[in-house]
């Protein structure tokens, strides 16, 4: 099938697949292997319009679940014969400011990057070295979510450290969700009929990760994700800003040291911390004192953020809500723009819950800032580098 990249998301216990007809924008076929390491696994590889190929069983490791991939596109097709894989990594650190071949020496630094994202680059490797097994010969493309943010200037990701920890240690901002950002300040872009060169805009990733990006021209000039995911917004399980001084408290006064508080701010903490579920869903669900304050705090954090990301660009063109809780949330869109109409900000209410998955303003008519929801493309977007990176002539 000429034309088709298989794209491959790998993350700590599932393996996201889509395979893009880089020629229509049609996929083929997408999959999901989820609770990977788990007695109770779950493939469902969708292929065309036909029933879902399903299977249930244990998948021991991530080799296991791609084999299983590979036997669903056997099974329940389409015939699997890709022009390249391309693969999400999430930290490239410095090194990496755009999708790159994958071969050994690119292994080997996604490899050292290792401790920036302890919980995304080596099971992101593990999907790599499965991928190159399986198709030996096909280009395999590493895309980073920390390239786009890279434009970020040094005084947005200089932190005011220690002069040995910034230059040995490489001790920075990077920010993430650059394969998302990319994707969808290109569509806000068009949705508005405008030059992205001449737009300002902020980025607003909400998901079970979230992020706020702000962006000039199609350059991230800020983010709040630092020099790993775990800072900045509020979210499912990571608390986002916190004191840097807590974990030396804890450790003074629970015993707790560095790894333990680590793990608990990033797996224990945001929305699971404040209400016991990470899923906004049953935050949303719920009408109690508890779920009540911690919607507060989780859109108060995102209008703080909007708020000094406009005085930082000095005029915002629009607000672009994307991911799972930006795309469907209204009630989160609305509160976290709450009381900013004197900025131009306001969100219309029959426009905003409209319940639809198309791209479309949520902003009155006419407004001065747009506001707009915009369905991310991740898998569209590694595929799209994918095959700048290995020419057109690869598609006839």
């Amino acid at each position: 099938m000429a034309g088709h990249i298989l794209v491959l998301n790998t993350g700590s216990s599932s393996i996201k697949y889509e395979l893009v007809d880089v020629r229509t924008h049609q996929r083929p076929a997408r999959g999901l292997v989820e609770r990977i390491g788990e007695e109770r696994g779950r493939l469902t590889h969708h292929a065309g319009d036909g029933p879902a190929y399903e299977r249930q069983e244990r998948f021991p490791g991530h080799g296991e679940g791609l084999t299983a991939v590979m036997e669903a596109f056997e099974a329940a097709g389409p015939a699997l014969d890709p022009v390249a894989v391309g693969h999400r990594v999430v930290h490239g650190g410095d090194r990496f400011t755009e999708a790159v071949l994958i071969d050994d020496a690119v292994i080997a630094a996604i490899e050292e990057l290792a401790p920036l994202a302890p919980l995304h680059n080596p099971v992101n490797l593990a999907g790599i070295r499965v991928a190159r097994k399986a198709f030996p010969g096909v280009p395999q493309v590493a895309v980073f979510d920390t390239a786009f943010q890279l434009t970020l200037p040094p005084e947005a990701y200089t932190y005011a450290v220690d002069r040995d920890w910034r230059e040995r240690l490489g001790v920075r901002r990077f920010g993430f969700h650059g394969t998302s950002c990319a994707y969808v300040s290109r569509r806000a872009a068009e949705l508005l009929g405008r030059d992205l060169a001449g737009l300002n805009l902020i980025v607003l990733h909400l998901g079970n990760g979230a992020s706020a990006t702000a962006i000039s021209g199609g350059r991230s000039v800020d983010t709040s994700m630092g020099m790993t995911p775990l800072e900045g917004l509020v979210m499912g399980t990571r608390s986002g800003d916190v004191d840097p001084a807590l974990a030396g408290y804890l450790a003074r006064v629970d015993g707790l040291d560095a790894q333990q508080v680590e793990r608990a701010l990033s797996h224990r903490g945001g929305l699971l911390a404040l209400t016991g579920t990470g899923d906004m869903r049953e935050v949303r669900a719920r009408d109690d004192a508890e779920a009540r304050l911690a919607l507060d705090v989780y859109t108060r954090r995102i209008r703080k953020y909007v708020g000094a990301y406009y005085a930082l660009l000095g005029r915002v063109d629009a607000i672009v809500f994307t991911g799972g809780v930006g795309e469907h949330d209204a009630a989160t869109r609305a509160e976290s723009l709450a009381g900013l109409e004197r900025l131009g900000i306001a969100v219309d209410p029959a426009r905003n819950a409209e319940a639809t998955a198309r791209e479309r303003a949520v902003s009155p008519a006419g407004a001065e800032v747009a506001v707009l929801v915009i369905p991310t493309d991740e898998e569209w977007e590694i595929a799209r580098q994918s095959l700048a990176l290995i020419g057109d002539s690869l598609t006839g």
